[in-house]
Formats: C-alpha cells, sequence, structure tokens
C-alpha cells in the first residue's frame, strides 16, 4: 500500500503520477481567502470548519503570504470568521471550541505579522471591523471569562490562556497594542485569580496566570488609568495571595534547582578536577559556563505583587517546605526546549509537592528566601544584558521590601530564623563556605549577606554603578529601620565594613577610568553616610558595646583609605571643574571619619611609645578606644536617617518599558506551534455527542 505523507497542509501518496491532496480543512481556507463569502454555496460552511481540525501553520502562513491590499480585499471574509470563531467558544461541543480558540490564536498572529510592513490598516478594523469591534470583543472576553471559571476542561482553560497571551503580545510594545483597550474594559481579573486560589486549576495555570497577569499590568500603566493596576492593590484573599505566592516560588526554586544541579555536574568533571590541579587558577572562566536562563516575567510578576499590594508582603514569610527536599512520585516530565527569559511554566507535579504538609524533620523554607538564593545566583554575573535586568529588578524588590514596615518587622524576628544558603561567586582568595556551618538566624542577616557578596564581587571595569547604588540603598533602608525601631541585631558587622572600605579603595584606585563614566563621588558620599549613620546612632542599634569599639577600630585600622579619599575630594572640590560640587559634599561627610582618626592615633601611638610596643594588637588598639571616648568630640550630622523613597513612574519607567518588551518577545516566542497542540485535546474530547 502507498505510503500517505501530509506536508504542509497536503496530503500526498508517495506515488508519482497522483497529484497532491489538499486536506479538506486547507481547501476552506482557500475559501475564506477568496472574495467570494464562504457561506454562500455551503450553508452549513462554519458549523463544517469547525469540526476540521486546525492547521495552524497553514492558516498564519496563508495570512503573511499576502500584503495589505490583498488582505483588505478578503476583509469581510476575515471579520465573519473571527465573529464565528467566538460564536463556536458558547458551543456545547468541546472540540468546536478548541478550533475557535486556535483558528483565533492564527488569526490575531497572521493579522499582527502584516502589520509589521507598512501597509497601515488598523488591526481592529482587519479582524472585526470597527462598527462590530465593541461588541466582538465583549462577547470573546466573557466566553473566555465563562471557560476559565468553569469547572470543565483543564485542557481548554489552557488554551484560553495561551490565546490571552498570545493577545497581550503580539506586540514588542505592549502599550501599542490598541486590542487591550477592550482587555481592560472587559476585566478577567477575577478570572485569574480565581485560578490562583483553586489548587487544581493553580497547578495546572498558575504559571501561564501570573505571567498574564504580570502583563496586564504593565499596559499604559504611567498613560492612563489601568483597572487591573487598582484590582491588584486591593485583593486581600488570603488564599488568592498565597497562590500566586507558590506559583511564583515554585518557579524560582525551578531555577535555583537547575542551576545547582548545573553547578554539580560543573563540579564533578573533568575541568573542577583541572582546576584543583593548577590551583583554581582557571576559576572564574569555568564559572562563566554555569548557566541556566534567568526567568524575568515571574520576576516581574513578583515586583508588581510587592509594589502595589501592601497585603502580599505577608505571603514573603509564608512558611512551606525546602522545595527540592520534599520528594514525591512523579512520572518523567517531557524535554521541553530551551527559551530565553525562563518563560517555560515548570511542571505541575513540582507545583504540587510545595502544597504538602510540613514535616518537623524538614528544612522550611519561604518566597523571601527562594527569592534571595535567586537573586544570589543571577547577580553573580552581570555582564549578560539579561542577567543585569535581572539583577536590577532583584534589587529594585529588594528596596520595595527594605522601605516596608511589615516586611522589616518579619525580617527582623528573632522567632523566625532561617538558615539561607546564598550562592557565593569562586573567587581565589576565599575558600566555598560550608552549607552546613550555617547559623540560623533572622532573614535579614541574608539580605545584608546578599548585599556584601554583591559589594565585593563587583569591583571591575565594567563598574556596575546602578546596581552599587541600589545595593547600597538597601544597606541604609535597613539600617534606618534598626535604628527607628531599636532592634539590636546579632550581625557580623566587620564583613560590611570591610567591604565599604574596599569599594572606596577601588573607587580610589581607578579614579581616572571610572570618572569618565560615572560620578564616583555620589556612591562615596552613600558609603560615606553609612560609616556616619554608625558612628552618630550604633549605640541605638549595634548588638553590644564591645560592637561599637569594633567600629571605631575598624575606621583607625584602615585610616589610610579614609585619609586618601579626603585628600582625592578636596583636590576636586578645590578645582573649579565638573565635579566640584559633588566632592566638596563628601569632605564635609568625612568631618566626624577624620575626627575619629584624628584623635585617636595620637593615643594610639603615645601607647605604643609608653609601652615600647612596635605593633599593637587588636585588644590593646581597643583597651585605647575606651579610655578616650570621654574627650572625643564629634558633629551631629543631619538626615542621615532619611530617604527618599523608591518611586517607579519617575525614575524606573524607561527601565520597565524595556524589561516587559523583553518579556513580550519571550513570551511569544514561547506560544509555538507544539504548545497549541491538539493531541491532547482530541484525546480528552474523543467523542462528540
Amino acid at each position: 500500500m502507498a505510503q500517505v505523507e501530509k506536508r504542509g497542509g497536503l496530503l500526498r501518496k508517495s506515488s508519482a503520477y497522483k497529484k497532491p491532496l489538499k486536506e479538506k480543512v486547507v481547501l476552506m481556507y482557500d475559501e475564506i481567502f477568496m472574495t467570494e463569502d464562504p457561506s454562500k454555496c455551503s450553508p452549513r460552511f462554519w458549523e463544517e470548519l469547525f469540526l476540521m481540525k486546525v492547521n495552524l501553520e497553514y492558516l498564519e502562513g496563508k495570512l503573511e503570504s499576502l500584503d495589505g491590499e490583498e488582505l483588505m480585499k478578503i476583509k469581510e471574509n476575515i471579520n465573519c470568521l473571527f465573529q464565528h470563531c467566538i460564536q463556536a467558544l458558547g458551543e456545547e461541543h468541546p472540540i468546536r471550541v478548541v478550533n475557535a480558540l486556535q483558528t483565533l490564536c492564527a488569526l490575531i498572529r497572521g493579522v499582527h505579522q502584516k502589520n509589521k510592513s507598512t501597509s497601515g490598516f488598523d488591526i481592529i478594523n482587519m479582524l472585526m471591523g470597527f462598527d462590530k469591534a465593541e461588541l466582538c470583543m465583549k462577547n470573546l472576553m466573557e466566553s473566555l471569562d465563562s471557560l476559565l471559571c468553569a469547572e470543565g476542561s483543564e485542557s481548554l482553560k489552557s488554551l484560553c490562556l495561551k490565546l490571552l497571551l498570545c493577545l497581550v503580545t503580539v506586540t514588542d510594545n505592549i502599550s501599542q497594542n490598541t486590542i487591550l483597550e477592550y482587555v481592560m474594559i472587559n476585566s478577567i481579573f477575577e478570572a485569574i485569580l480565581q485560578i490562583l486560589s483553586h489548587p487544581p486549576s493553580r497547578r495546572e495555570h498558575g504559571y501561564d496566570a501570573v505571567v498574564l497577569l504580570a502583563l496586564l499590568v504593565n499596559y499604559r500603566k504611567y498613560e492612563s488609568v489601568n483597572p487591573y493596576i487598582v484590582k491588584l492593590s486591593i485583593v486581600d484573599d488570603e488564599a488568592t495571595l498565597n497562590g500566586m505566592g507558590l506559583v511564583i516560588a515554585q518557579a524560582l526554586s525551578e531555577y535555583n534547582r537547575q542551576y545547582k544541579d548545573k553547578e554539580e555536574e560543573h563540579q564533578g568533571g573533568f575541568f573542577s578536577a583541572l582546576t584543583n590541579m593548577v590551583g583554581s587558577m582557571f576559576i572564574a572562566d569555568a564559572h562563566e559556563k554555569i548557566s541556566v536562563q534567568t526567568n524575568e516575567a515571574i520576576l516581574l510578576a513578583l515586583y508588581e505583587a510587592v509594589h502595589l499590594n501592601r497585603n502580599f508582603i505577608t505571603v514573603l514569610a509564608q512558611s512551606h517546605p525546602e522545595m527540592g527536599l520534599v520528594t514525591t512520585p512523579v512520572s518523567p516530565a517531557p524535554a521541553t526546549p530551551a527559551t530565553p527569559l525562563g518563560t517555560t511554566p515548570p511542571s505541575s507535579d513540582v507545583i504540587s509537592s510545595v502544597e504538602l504538609p510540613l514535616d518537623a524533620d524538614v528544612q522550611t523554607s519561604n518566597l523571601l528566601i527562594t527569592f534571595l538564593k535567586y537573586s544570589s545566583i543571577v547577580m553573580q554575573d552581570t555582564k549578560d544584558e539579561h542577567r543585569l535586568h535581572s539583577g536590577k529588578l532583584c534589587l529594585i524588590i529588594l528596596t520595595c521590601i527594605a522601605e516596608d514596615q511589615y516586611a522589616n518587622a518579619f525580617l527582623h524576628d528573632d522567632n523566625m530564623n532561617f538558615r539561607v544558603n546564598l550562592h557565593r561567586m569562586p573567587m581565589r582568595h576565599r575558600k566555598k563556605a560550608a552549607d552546613k556551618n550555617l547559623p540560623c538566624r533572622p532573614l535579614v542577616c541574608a539580605v545584608l549577606d546578599l548585599m556584601v557578596e554583591f559589594i565585593v564581587t563587583h569591583m571591575m571595569k565594567e563598574f556596575p554603578m546602578d546596581l552599587y547604588v541600589r545595593c547600597i540603598q538597601v544597606v541604609h533602608k535597613l539600617l534606618c529601620y534598626q535604628k527607628k525601631c531599636r532592634v539590636r541585631l546579632h550581625y557580623t558587622w566587620r564583613e560590611l565594613w570591610s567591604a565599604l572600605i574596599n569599594l572606596l579603595k577601588f573607587l580610589m584606585s581607578n579614579e581616572t577610568v571610572l570618572l569618565a563614566k560615572h560620578n564616583i563621588f555620589t556612591l562615596a558620599l552613600m558609603i560615606v553616610n553609612l560609616f556616619n549613620m554608625f558612628i552618630t546612632y550604633g549605640d541605638t542599634f549595634l548588638p553590644t558595646p564591645s560592637s561599637y569599639d569594633e567600629l571605631y577600630y575598624e575606621i583607625i585600622r584602615m585610616h589610610q583609605s579614609f585619609d586618601n579619599l579626603y585628600s582625592m575630594v578636596l583636590r576636586l572640590s578645590t578645582n573649579a571643574g565638573q565635579w566640584k560640587e559633588a566632592a566638596s559634599k563628601v569632605t564635609h561627610a568625612l568631618v566626624n571619619i577624620r575626627a575619629i582618626i584624628n584623635h585617636f592615633n595620637p593615643k594610639i601611638e603615645s601607647y605604643a611609645a609608653v609601652n615600647h610596643i612596635s605593633q599593637l594588637s587588636e585588644e590593646q588598639v581597643l583597651e585605647v578606644v575606651r579610655a578616650n571616648y570621654d574627650t572625643l568630640t564629634l558633629k551631629l550630622q543631619d538626615g542621615l536617617d532619611q530617604y527618599e523613597r523608591y518611586s517607579e513612574q519617575h525614575k524606573e519607567a524607561a527601565f520597565f518599558k524595556e524589561l516587559v518588551r523583553s518579556i513580550s518577545t519571550n513570551v511569544r516566542r514561547n506560544l509555538a506551534f507544539h504548545t497549541l497542540s491538539q493531541e491532547v485535546l482530541l484525546k480528552e474530547f474523543s467523542t462528540i455527542s
């Protein structure tokens, strides 16, 4: 028997003497692309069309092959097809609904592809006609809302979300997608919340729902009132917010797991043995090879939730078992192609595992810990543009958290102690910390550790000035809370002080190169004022009197760095150059640090001379410091515990527009033909009553 092959809508026998035969659905598509109404000759045309398996590739290809003028000639038929698709969504037979949803996807994408040319036709007019657009979109959104909220097929719900994602992401700049005006008017916000609050739906569709919500929130958010922003900001239902948090936590946890697996695979290989032999001289190069695509879509969803909804802050601390430690028997997931920005949803099996009851023997985690671990990975390498954007977004999220009173309350809560194993960049001069030695501490310690880690590991030629400024701001905001609430945090403050001084040394040694690109005095002033904060208010929030003594010891020990900084800013502030004002601010900020150095250094030298000691021990220096506090005079500096609150619209609008454009592009790419495959759907709806 001759073998039958199917290619591009053609059924072809292998015999060379037979002409290729077209599928019936392709023949019907061809009729739509004629100028005549296809239902004139065949009254049951539309009814039969939606019983046929959709050929997405052919339909989209056909739309793309026509020029603007040709497409306008068949506008009436396109409008008719669009309207019949919407009517079919109300059919009882699920096969018709499935085919209508997929046809709508192809129509929207195909027509939008044409709009990229200079044909100049309007998308809404081409798809629906201006006169019918409002009613069409109202009916479409109501049908999608009903399908998403119904207790019917999960596959249908999945297709509805895919269609909505297709609708939202057909343009790179979603704010230029005029069809979304109808999605604003006919809101599906409640349907998205229902998915997130209902565990079975959340496991199946939570990822798509969260990404869809994050994108809708960003539609013309600076130009007009976006109802999705308003509604998201007032959600207070615990189940819904926790559901959203679980989806985000799982997606970030999946990224962390993939990174850890690659890291372990890398360390166990030949390269690991080689680096051990040669003293890890290639360790930086080896590290660069460990790369997992970042997930900016889910990170954007976390940002919008934290930034817009005060109630979501409670979700950050909601405990659940450590993902990755809890194991459930799962069937192997099918391999999916790698996609940029991690826009592939994680497997639903892993989402379900986080909702198991807590076990006393299992390390508990929460969304904040998962996010901090994620941040520690993506902030390691900021040379890649996507990672730079991810790192920036992580720091913006931490900024919002550091400003929130309730978030600070649980960050500093002594009764909420966790082991947080942050990823640390391999460096030649330090050993990798053993995971088992990590102490249980309040969560703010992990945030500070992350900031210290960033400070230490990014002093490089391509200096990420913006990220450093944000990093220092996070530390400052946490200190302001500690000062205000008199929280005495048991933290190794010396590591922070040492990191800050080393950063100042880096700025000074690379003054010429850095000044060509950045105003380094803004950062230097922030660092100096952090020290001023410790000097002026440290007695209210440092854990012990000896911690305050150690602060003075570090300043005195590293006095040369502060002296050099003073010389540099004095030189630039006395010249009539562009940096005069910025440098003079640092000069004034150094007054108390210089007073400490000038007060204690002579006394230390005198102590050494009297006792005939060439080099004093730390304890001997501290003894001199404690004995001479009384005669030290410091100036009271105003505004050290004040800061400008985060504002997205005024300072970050350009960043978010570019970020959302990037996410939209990648979500669209990920909605490939295979994700809209009918194989599963046809099995589910194998009988038509």
